[in-house]
């Protein structure tokens, strides 16, 4: 069945298709994903401090804020394309990171995978959500797993590459985003979320939805902001920390592998489980197991250091898809717009965190920086204990 048929379908969850859009993100996915594990090999070649090399996540999230305006786009043009061929530019861009001869060059790189994951993320939800049916919840967890489990594939995939070939290997892996994005034109070109706007109100018509719906921002907002600190630290660190604690490589690169899977399961329940339970009861559950795991894996060691992080994933991660589908149940025919607004606070809060925690790190250490992220991380608790009404 072609999918432009299908997305029509409001009342049934397609979950083929649903499955197909989560693949095209893992393939998307596994590229953004080779920062982390390639920075410690980045930094020695460079020759950079820890808060320079956080500043390169930042980089490669500055278009996010684009983002509203790309989901205006989206809501008002066919941005299908631009989807499809975002696999080939992001690969194409993150597979010369190993071959980069300076830090300028490095960070354009960067610049050029991030303008391309931003125009693939703000659609791509809203797809979702009309194939979804009354169960948003479980299709943004089959939509966010795609991407968490190329976040545990990226690490295991750069970490081979870099093992045969050096880090200058990286350019290798070009072709596959090429052929990714071939496959993406085949299935999804019949795809269309835009929406019929009418032309006298489009001055005032976003500026009304966006004041709408600022009290879901700020809860999403504060919950980003005070987990992000714990979530990005680890996600971008993690094998940079293990190492500077003596671990061999493969412990270090395993370690993020294991989160990230661990992740990918946590963010496929946390999703199917709100639509049960509740966005408020989920996300009550998550900030305070979060933070207490924490602490725990900064005073364990060996192979309980690694179960640690196989459960603390599983809570770490799966806020995306509780509040991904939050913002998707609101009543709105600018769904894009609203998805964009929400990703732009959700990059740059992030971005802005791990940047935070890099410099922590070149002052403090890791240790007492990690310590610190799970202390900040009680803040969520509170933002949604004051906005159980809002969250539902």
């Amino acid at each position: 069945m072609i999918l432009k048929e299908t997305i029509q379908e409001k009342d049934n969850f397609q979950a083929g298709n649903i499955t197909l859009i989560g693949i095209s993100h893992f393939i998307h996915d596994v590229y953004t994903s080779f920062l982390a594990p390639a920075l410690p090999f980045i930094i020695e070649k460079i020759g950079i401090s820890y808060g320079l090399a956080g500043l390169l996540h930042v980089i490669q999230r500055i278009p996010s804020l684009l983002n509203p305006l790309v989901g205006i786009m989206a809501d008002r043009m066919r941005m299908r394309y631009l989807v499809i061929f975002s696999p080939a530019l992001t690969g194409i861009a993150m597979s010369l990171i190993g071959i980069a001869p300076s830090y300028i060059f490095l960070a354009l790189l960067l610049l050029v995978s991030g303008i391309s994951s931003t125009v693939f993320h703000i659609p791509t939800p809203v797809m979702v959500k009309k194939l979804a049916g009354n169960r948003i919840g479980k299709g943004m967890s089959f939509y966010m797993l795609g991407g968490e489990l190329a976040r545990t594939a990226g690490p295991m995939v750069i970490y081979g590459i870099i093992s045969l070939w050096g880090l200058e290997g990286t350019y290798k892996m070009m072709p596959l985003g090429l052929i990714a994005s071939a496959i993406l034109f085949f299935r999804l070109r019949h795809v269309d979320i835009s929406q019929n706007v009418q032309k006298q109100e489009f001055k005032k018509a976003y500026w009304k939805e966006f004041k709408k719906y600022i009290p879901i921002f700020t809860v999403t907002a504060g919950i980003t902001l005070f987990l992000g600190a714990m979530r990005s630290a680890l996600a971008l660190y993690l094998p940079t920390f293990m190492d500077t604690q003596g671990e061999s490589l493969f412990f270090s690169q395993a370690s993020l592998s294991v989160l990230q899977l661990s992740g990918a399961a946590g963010t496929l329940m946390s999703g199917t489980f709100s639509d049960k339970l509740g966005r408020t009861k989920m996300l009550l559950i998550i900030t305070i197991v979060s933070p207490f795991l924490m602490f725990l894996f900064l005073h364990v060691f060996g192979i309980w250091k690694m179960l640690v992080l196989g459960i603390m994933g599983m809570f770490l991660f799966s806020p995306t898809s509780v509040l991904l589908a939050l913002i998707h149940d609101q009543d709105s025919n600018k769904m894009a717009f609203l998805n964009g607004v929400y990703m732009l606070l959700n990059f740059f809060i992030s971005a802005v965190m791990v940047t935070v925690a890099g410099f922590m790190a070149d002052k403090i250490g890791f240790e007492k920086t990690f310590a610190f992220a799970a202390f900040f991380s009680l803040g969520s608790v509170v933002v949604v204990l004051l906005n159980r009404k809002k969250l539902g």
